[in-house]
């Protein structure tokens, strides 16, 4: 599955020329914490979002703090008060804004949003902005996938879980053994610690077809 896939194409843009009271306005009736910014022609030239706009005077001093601190440099306290002063879109927007191409992986747009802490990325066809990608996008394609595949065959739940206890899980050196009946895992062996034996339930657990894990371990967790 692709970014094109899950992406939100029916857009609420904004223009530059537009006031922050319009974004703000639109955000609240799109249930969005973020809108792309975009130019007569249609290219993205920024984005708009909520932590650009909690940063307003309007919020009170506290917003303001660093505006009349003198170990900021001048510059920064310039642009930092157009930011948070200025009634433009253009000069409150995040500029160069981080975007994922339409034919990226979910993985890749879940990184790039753990990557750079934002919960929304325009989706981009070349140089035209097609879409955006947000969290609950991806939470639904999870949510898909998880039911497209589930497992109903217990010989299969076994050879995978068996398979997946070996693979960089830190109990490649326990003798364990998995059993399944009717969805139901029973995991048997050595395990001697409290982490291991909750490593090989979440094992168990995060196979699709799963109902239950019991545990038949020999060793008391230390």
């Amino acid at each position: 599955m692709l970014v094109k896939d899950v992406m939100t194409i029916a857009l609420v843009k904004i223009s530059p020329d537009n006031s922050v009271e319009q974004a703000a306005r639109a955000m609240l009736a799109s249930h969005v914490s973020g809108i792309p910014v975009v130019d007569d022609n249609g290219r993205l030239v920024g984005i708009i979002s909520e932590g650009d706009l909690i940063r307003r005077t309007e919020l009170g001093g506290a917003a303001i703090a660093s505006l009349t601190d003198a170990t900021v440099p001048h510059q920064a306290r310039v642009k930092a008060y157009i930011k948070r002063n200025s009634w433009r879109v253009g000069d409150v927007m995040t500029t160069n804004p981080v975007t994922i191409d339409e034919d990226s992986s979910l993985a890749r747009a879940a990184q790039v949003m753990e990557e750079h802490g934002v919960k929304r990325i325009p989706v981009m066809k070349g140089d035209q902005l097609v879409g955006i990608v947000s969290r609950a996008d991806l939470l639904q394609a999870f949510l898909v996938t998880r039911r497209d595949k589930t497992i109903t065959d217990d010989d299969a739940i076994q050879r995978i879980i068996s398979t997946r206890l070996g693979e960089n899980t830190g109990l490649e050196g326990f003798a364990l053994k998995v059993t399944v009946s009717d969805g139901i895992v029973h995991l048997w062996g050595n395990v001697d610690t409290e982490e291991g034996r909750k490593a090989a339930r979440i094992v168990s657990e995060s196979v699709n077809g799963v109902r239950g894990v019991v545990e038949h371990f020999s060793a008391r967790p230390s």
